[in-house]
């Protein structure tokens, strides 16, 4: 089976990568090949097309393909709350929450994810065309081959764009090279009132794959579950994974961004969660139609979200 990421270099998506890497998934009986697919709506898409098994993204991807939510399911979640941080270049001295400081800027963002960053902003009370705030893709971020958060930080780093709107590696970098400043993470309470609760990332597979292979979405559940354990348990493991699958400089950081992410690395999905999701989409556009939990969430796989079996 495969499983898609839409951004292989950062803490984002991690608990899939670890559950294939550190063999949880074979462990389970289930062998799993993991690809990099960006951007998580052509992923979405891919999904649907029965081109890959599963998808490891952000939740409200499969909005993108599956209108109304019919024909999938999330099966689990990798990790809670809204993960993006906005990140500006560290030369215009925007304070950290500032928002209203942002004016006549190019901040950078992937398709999909560019959502969360555009809902943000409206429900700051910031009008992005009054303010000269242009929201779009980053330079050279084309093609299945993409880790988007580096390119986003070289792209600040080279005067391409004034910000970014990316994961935890991204933002790690620009700040470590003097190039950016967190102005927001929505994760940690920054920004309006439920910005933390727009998406979180999550496994999501298609309700065919659930019916004929039941056992085999089970399986990479309980090995996201257990990946999820390990991790928190002992964050030192993502060194492991990183010096396998990343440059160099990535996987000597990856440890320090999922010891900080291991506190919300939890698979349970639960109704108020799904209720934000579901706002959140019909507050961008992507969902018109009335969806109720049980549409959403495959629930025949909940009583695995508790089960971590520990280390391997």
């Amino acid at each position: 089976m495969r499983i898609a990421v839409p951004d292989l270099i950062s803490p984002s998506y991690f608990p899939a990568i670890a559950a294939v890497d550190l063999g949880l998934a074979r462990d389970e009986g289930l062998e799993v090949e993991l690809d990099l697919l960006y951007p998580v709506t052509e992923a979405a898409e891919a999904l649907r097309a029965g081109k890959i098994d599963f998808l490891a993204g952000a939740a409200h991807a499969p909005m993108h393909a599956f209108p109304g939510w019919r024909g999938v399911r999330l099966a689990a979640a990798l990790s809670q709350r809204t993960y993006w941080f906005l990140v500006m270049r560290a030369d215009l001295g925007i304070a950290r929450g500032d928002l209203g400081a942002l004016g006549r800027v190019r901040i950078g963002a992937a398709p999909g994810p560019d959502l969360g960053l555009h809902r943000l902003l409206a429900a700051a009370g910031i009008d992005t065309a009054r303010h000269g705030i242009e929201v779009g893709p980053v330079p050279a971020t084309e093609g299945t081959g993409t880790s988007f958060g580096l390119a986003a930080a070289r792209a600040l780093g080279d005067g391409l764009i004034d910000g970014f709107w990316a994961n935890g590696m991204g933002a790690e970098l620009a700040v470590r090279e003097g190039t950016g400043a967190i102005v927001l993470d929505a994760r940690r309470g920054d920004g309006p009132a439920g910005a933390d609760a727009y998406t979180f990332p999550a496994l999501a597979v298609t309700e065919e794959t659930i019916e004929h292979r039941p056992d085999d979405v089970a399986a990479m559940v309980r090995a996201i579950v257990r990946a999820q354990d390990v991790l928190r348990a002992d964050p030192g493991r993502a060194t492991e994974v990183g010096e396998r699958l990343f440059p160099p400089r990535e996987a000597s950081l990856i440890t320090e961004l999922v010891r900080r992410d291991a506190p919300f690395y939890d698979a349970r999905i639960d109704e108020p969660t799904v209720g934000a999701l579901l706002d959140f989409g019909r507050d961008c556009g992507i969902l018109n139609d009335p969806v109720t939990y049980d549409a959403v969430v495959a629930t025949r796989f909940a009583d695995l979200w508790n089960q971590a079996e520990g280390g391997t």
